[in-house]
Order: structure tokens, then C-alpha cells, then sequence
């Protein structure tokens, strides 16, 4: 009787251990795929000089917000089948056209073009080193999605208000905070498969995807204002 339960359990657990693999593995490559049409987007909005914010930054930002979220709708509805993928996709587009502002004003420098591989570069090292974080540490940290929720919550109030401030030193201090929060909701969301939180990898990749894309946008933002270059 022990062996039959043991077997039962052991392949059990196998199986779990097979299905978060798949769910890591899924996601992995969904996140790789999902920066070929963020680059399309940004590349075509720099050339074409797209932008939300040219009238008026603030009703941009609430365009935004609305396109934003008719996205995440869609991809949450649509998670279980093709749709949601292309969706996730078709988001990943539009985010790069968003994400053109900031890199035309980073070309603007001379030493532009180093800046965005710089960002590039050390998102990549974060996410990297945040994921695989997530697969050796043993500590419980689903408690923490609350947590980070309320702290993007403050960043968001901090740049909308910032709209009208205009304080250099209040983008600096978001931008910053922006790095430290996404970096953990990069440890805490790929955790989540690790435990089997996570099951679709839809729904992980789009997770994922937000906090890569504002840690890079927030590590461009703070390398344009120290490290550009005029001359």
C-alpha cells in the first residue's frame, strides 16, 4: 500500500514538475518572439515621429490607459487559444510605437545608439538574474504581489503627476523606484510558475513583458539624462 501511494505521489509530482517546465519554457519563448514586433513598433514610430502626448500629455496618457487595458482585457479572455497570442503580440507592437518617443529622444545624442544597447544590456542582465533567482530560492514570496501592485499604483500617480511638475528630480526618483519594483515583479511572477502559481504562459509572458519593458524604458530614461552626449 505504502509503494502504490509513493509511486502515485512521485509520479504526481512528476508530472507538476513537467508542466511547470513546459509553462517556463512556453513563456520564455513567447517573451523572446514578443520583442520582434516591440522593436517594429518603435523603429516605425521614431521614422514616422508617432506620438500619443504631442497635444495634450495628459489626455495621451488616459488614450493610453485605455488602449492599454482593452489589451490586457483581450489577452486574459483570449488566453487559451491563438488569439491571445496574437494579441499579446499585436500589445507588444503598440507598446514599442509608444516606447519611440523616448528612443528618438535618445538618438538625439551622439552617443545615443550606445545608450539604448547600454539599457538594453542591463535589463537583460536584471531579468536574467531575477529569473534565475526565481528557480533556486526557496522562500514562500506569494505575498508580495500586493505589495508591488500598491508601489506601481504610487509610480503611476508620481508620473501623472509629474505631467504637470515637470520636476527632473521626481522622473529620476520613479525611473529609479520603477527599476527596483519591476526587478522584483520579475522575481515574483517567474517564482509563481516555479511553484505552479502560474499556469498559463500566456498570462506569464504578458506579466513578464510589462516589467522588462519598464525597467529598460526607466534605465534608458536615467542613462539620457546623465550619460547623453550633445557634442
Amino acid at each position: 500500500m505504502n509503494e502504490t501511494l509513493q509511486t502515485t505521489y512521485t509520479g504526481s509530482a512528476g508530472a507538476l514538475d513537467t508542466q511547470r517546465n513546459r509553462v517556463l519554457r512556453n513563456t520564455y519563448w513567447l517573451l523572446a518572439l514578443s520583442l520582434v514586433p516591440t522593436v517594429l513598433g518603435a523603429w516605425i514610430g521614431v521614422a514616422t515621429g508617432f506620438s500619443f502626448f504631442a497635444g495634450s500629455p495628459f489626455i495621451g496618457f488616459i488614450l493610453f490607459m485605455a488602449v492599454a487595458f482593452g489589451f490586457f482585457w483581450g489577452i486574459e479572455k483570449n488566453k487559451n487559444s491563438g488569439l491571445g497570442v496574437a494579441l499579446l503580440l499585436g500589445f507588444t507592437f503598440f507598446m514599442g510605437l509608444m516606447l519611440s518617443r523616448l528612443i528618438g529622444a535618445v538618438l538625439g545624442f551622439s552617443n545615443g545608439a550606445t545608450l539604448i544597447a547600454v539599457a538594453f544590456g542591463g535589463t537583460a542582465l536584471v531579468f536574467f538574474a531575477m529569473a534565475t533567482l526565481a528557480t533556486t530560492i526557496k522562500r514562500d514570496i506569494s505575498g508580495w504581489g500586493k505589495w508591488l501592485m500598491v508601489g506601481v499604483i504610487g509610480l503611476i500617480v508620481a508620473s501623472v503627476a509629474n505631467i504637470w511638475l515637470q520636476l527632473p528630480a521626481l522622473m529620476l526618483t520613479v525611473s529609479t523606484l520603477a527599476i527596483v519594483i519591476f526587478s522584483a515583479f520579475i522575481l515574483y511572477d517567474v517564482k509563481r510558475i516555479v511553484d505552479g502559481g502560474e499556469t498559463n504562459y500566456v498570462s506569464a509572458t504578458l506579466a513578464i513583458y510589462l516589467s522588462i519593458y519598464n525597467i529598460f524604458q526607466s534605465l534608458l530614461s536615467i542613462l539620457g539624462i546623465f550619460g547623453g552626449d550633445r557634442d
